[in-house]
């Protein structure tokens, strides 16, 4: 069948591009049944052999809080359920699996427990005609890299130039066509990934909101963690990092404005890579702020984040904050400098505790010194105390709060007094290369929001949408200023650049001695890489061990975030990635509880 590309081109063709009804079609036909069959079959035994026991998707109630609810099922012969990039390529190198295949297996999963965590947005409705050529090629001979045959999806504020819709989650831009994909979605087509669709995410990033549901939009509803349905996924990156823990894609991109790449990364047990702003280019990407925004990328292992790393990041004259990085990245890209557990010998971290771990909670703590422990045993230092400097006034003594600034009567060290202004600008230059929409402001977003009270939660609660608590308190915070960048704005942006900056500096060569990062439980600009730490006896939910570093200092992120990694697969810790036990699956509250570790 994978050899047929006029079967495939017409399967692929009839594929609806309505947000949910391609759902219903998946389980129809010999496009999904052909999944489970060796690579070898042919498409007339498919007809004999392919049926799928009836009921085998269903989640068995014995199997409830566990880890077997959603049994994978096998691609052909190919054990896909946490499977690697290397480990998919060097199937398909032997011939044991082809990518028109893993697209289907991808199709299976998703079609088994997306009316649970729903992380996809959109499937591609030309995905099985992509992995035909990309199959083609290879056995033509020409394999374009790590990447080639590999299915992927991207945040749905990801431009794509094809039958895919781009709305931020929002109905204001459902039909409007956008001029050209995103810089990162055409490098990673140039590298042979398959673009599987699009996931789900915090409408319009989290900016329209200041109390909302996380992993909510109008379009997409609410995407929810695979480790408990019933408590917030992570946002706004949700249904990027929910599909990729839970083997329902390979690797996945999302955005971070402030923690919107590593604390989705971190409560869904997967590795999340936030690169330094400007390494990887923000074009056709729907914005929040130019100078915070930077796009990120979530694996299952560090290796398959870098893989996905190098194939983004770069100089791009449609984004002049890319221009930053010439002479500071290194040739060859960044899996080279991935390592083993041996080259922690000699490291020395920072453990700003005052900064980041004193508020974690007792069992929080048991873990991450757990870890701490593995780590010094393996022949690294750990100094404590490396504070970022004047944290007290950076870090926010709570929880997440982009406008700690304010609340101490100070917006002019506040960054969302920064994001606010940006927005209104940011959103309007973007606004205005799209075709086929009346939408060409933020004005015209809020107006659009009164008049779809229903779905688009204009008004706060009562009325409106209870997922939208506030309402659109986010975007009327931004049509306020009117994007004019006074003086309150520039100090701002000079606070919470270089303060911040100049803080984590401080921090990385403590009292004259060059640390190898922080260990930390990003207003800054700044790199960072969080790997699955442990999970949560309280929620069930996941939690990470983040490493920082200053400007461009990735290399120095996957050296020591792939050795650490390596410690922990080769330990006998439990302290790693860990599979979800779908905790509350048949839980459908909107909003979710916006709880964390250790909260009651």
């Amino acid at each position: 069948m994978s050899k047929n590309p006029t079967f495939i081109e017409k399967m692929a063709g009839s594929s609806s591009t309505s947000p949910n009804s391609w759902l219903g079609r998946l389980s129809a036909g010999a496009l999904l049944l052909a999944s489970v069959l060796p690579a070898t079959a042919s498409s007339s035994s498919a007809t004999n052999q392919s049926l799928l026991t009836p009921g085998v998707l269903f989640p068995l109630q014995q199997n409830a809080d566990s880890t077997k609810l959603f049994p994978m099922q096998k691609c052909g012969r190919f054990e896909l359920e946490e499977a690697t990039i290397d480990q998919m390529q060097a199937a398909m190198a032997n011939g044991t699996l082809t990518s028109v295949q893993l697209v289907q297996c991808y199709m299976l999963r998703v079609q088994q427990t997306d009316d649970y965590i729903n992380s996809l947005l959109q499937l591609n409705p030309d995905v099985l005609a992509i992995a035909a050529q990309m199959d083609a090629e290879r056995a033509a001979g020409a394999v374009r890299g790590p990447l080639h045959g590999i299915p992927f999806t991207v945040k749905e504020n990801m431009a794509s130039k094809d039958n895919l819709e781009t709305t931020a989650g929002s109905w204001a831009l459902v039909g409007s066509i956008v001029p050209r994909d995103a810089h990162v979605v055409a490098r990673l087509r140039a590298a042979g990934a398959v673009l599987f669709g699009k996931a789900t995410l915090s409408e319009w990033a989290d900016m329209r909101s200041n109390s909302y549901s996380e992993g909510y939009s109008g379009r997409g509803g609410q995407c929810r963690s695979a480790y408990n349905l019933t408590v917030n996924p992570g946002g706004s990156s949700s249904g990027s990092a929910v599909g990729v823990a839970a083997n329902a894609i390979a690797f996945a991109l999302g955005t971070e404005t402030d923690g919107s790449v590593i604390n989705p990364a971190e409560r869904n047990s997967i590795v999340g890579f936030k690169p330094t702003v400007g390494l990887t280019s923000r074009a056709g990407v729907i914005p929040e702020s130019e100078h915070q925004d930077t796009v990120g990328t979530f694996g299952r292992t560090v290796r398959d984040a870098v893989y996905a790393l190098d194939a983004i990041y770069g100089v791009d004259a449609r984004d002049n904050y890319t221009l930053a990085q010439q002479g500071k990245t290194p040739t060859g890209g960044y899996v080279q400098y991935l390592t083993t557990k041996d080259a922690l010998k000699g490291a020395v971290f920072g453990l700003p505790w005052d900064s980041f771990w004193a508020k974690a909670d007792p069992e929080q703590l048991r873990t991450l010194k757990a870890i701490l422990c593995l780590i010094t045993n393996a022949g690294a230092k750990v100094i404590n105390g490396t504070e970022i400097t004047n944290h007290e006034i950076i870090v926010s003594p709570d929880y997440w709060n982009w406008d700690l600034g304010s609340s101490r009567g100070r917006p002019n060290e506040s960054e969302y007094t920064v994001v606010k202004v940006d927005f209104y600008n940011n959103i309007k230059t973007y606004l205005s290369e799209l075709e086929n929409t009346n939408i060409r402001s933020l004005e015209d977003i809020v107006q659009y929001n009164y008049d779809n009270d229903g779905s688009e939660g204009g008004n706060p609660a009562p009325l409106g949408n209870p997922a939208f608590y506030s309402g659109q308190d986010g975007f009327l915070a931004s049509l306020e200023t009117k994007g004019i960048r006074d003086d309150t704005y520039y100090q701002a942006l000079k606070f919470t650049q270089s303060s911040t900056r100049n803080g984590i500096d401080d921090a990385l060569n403590w009292n004259g001695t060059k640390l190898s990062g922080l260990l930390v439980a990003a207003q800054a600009g700044y790199p960072m890489i969080t790997l699955p730490a442990g999970v949560h006896s309280a929620t069930g939910m996941p939690f990470g061990l983040a490493i920082m570093q200053t400007a461009y200092g990735e290399a120095e992120l996957v050296r020591w975030g792939s050795a650490i990694e390596d410690l922990q697969l080769k330990s006998n810790t439990p302290y790693k990635r860990s599979l979800p036990k779908w905790h509350s699956y048949l839980s459908r509250n909107i909003p979710l509880l916006n709880i964390y570790e250790g909260s009651d």
